[in-house]
């Protein structure tokens, strides 16, 4: 397949590249920019060089029409109104953006304080989110790929939701990202004197992927109550814990939470349960596709504490886009995506 990334020079971007290098399907890889055409791309990125000696493209829509599939991983704003121009056409759209999340147009214009897409393009988007939508996936030319932070809690909460296990009237989710997650674009959030040996807040019960939540929430496990959802900077470079905190249902044992979640994800190669505390963290996922989950009843409460890690530049990110991708076009689901874990 010949394939076209649009928005090479950011972090998402050059995670693509990575990944779709190693892509038995994938034949030829272009890269499309908006602010530097013309820039040799390993002069962007030195540990290309040798590898991408190549220049970077304007964005030039005929072009990307005649390719088999079109990621975007721009800012919001962007692909809603590059992607109606290739709806339709030759190209499968895999959107990293989050331009196609949100059903409710004016829920996009709260959250994200931007023009939405049109009701065609939304009604024509589906959401990415792998192991849960994979029919739908496999029949859309458009995927709204879900966002880092949604991945990690919807995947860990989902069965449990749905299962009646856990209440979700009462949820709470406390995220923490590393510093990855807020692009390569220079901001004072991000410069080395103020994130590290820090740990930071930051857009407090106004972050864009709570309606993301709680509208996947309402789909795939059919609740529909708000969450509480805050999120943290630390100082690292990637990953993303979500620890998420609801009463038990009923009489339910930790064990049955771990069964749920084991047969929910039985036939997902990505997503692995972890009975072990001990040794659940970010560094078990950094580089790789796999999500991590592990959960723990407290007797004395009756609340489950549930945990999630991934890499948000993959599962987070690029390495769900393209497993959206193998769904989309027939592959199997972990080609290009079954590297090893980068431990230390």
């Amino acid at each position: 397949m010949k394939v076209g990334i649009i928005g090479a020079t950011g972090y998402g971007g050059v995670e693509l590249l990575r990944l779709l290098h190693g892509h038995p399907g994938v034949e030829q890889i272009s890269l499309f920019t908006s602010s530097e055409e013309g820039v040799n791309y390993s002069a962007k990125y030195a540990h290309l060089k040798g590898l991408y000696d190549v220049p970077l493209h304007s964005i030039d829509l005929d072009v990307l029409a005649e390719l088999d599939i079109v990621f975007a991983s721009t800012p919001a704003g962007v692909t809603s109104t590059l992607f109606p121009s290739l709806l339709g056409k030759k190209p499968k759209l895999i959107d990293l953006s989050g331009d196609f999340r949100l059903k409710n147009p004016d829920d996009y214009s709260h959250w994200y304080k931007k023009q939405p897409a049109t009701e065609e393009m939304l009604e024509a988007s589906v959401y990415g989110l792998s192991e849960w939508n994979r029919s739908a996936i496999s029949e859309s030319q458009l995927i709204a790929n879900p966002g880092c932070y949604p991945t990690a809690v919807l995947l860990s909460l989902l069965p449990l939701i749905k299962s009646g296990l856990i209440d979700g009237d009462y949820l709470v989710i406390d995220a923490k990202s590393g510093v990855s997650g807020a692009g390569n674009s220079l901001s004072r959030i991000t410069h080395f004197a103020e994130t590290n040996e820090n740990l930071s807040i930051y857009k407090l019960h106004e972050h864009q992927h709570i309606p993301e939540i709680e509208q996947a929430i309402c789909q795939f496990a059919k609740a529909s109550s708000p969450i509480t959802f805050t999120t943290h900077l630390v100082p690292m470079t990637r990953g993303i814990m979500a620890t998420s905190y609801a009463p038990v249902t009923a009489d339910m044992q930790e064990t049955d939470l771990f069964d749920c979640l084991e047969t929910a994800y039985e036939s997902s190669p990505f997503v692995r349960i972890i009975r072990d505390a001990a040794v659940i963290g970010t560094n078990q996922v950094y580089g790789s596709n796999y999500c991590d989950i592990h959960v723990k009843v407290d007797k004395r409460t009756n609340r489950a504490t549930i945990v999630s890690v991934i890499d948000n530049l993959v599962k987070g990110a690029a390495g769900q886009a393209i497993q959206n991708m193998n769904i989309q076009c027939g592959f199997k689901e972990t080609a290009g995506l079954t590297g090893i874990p980068l431990f230390i």
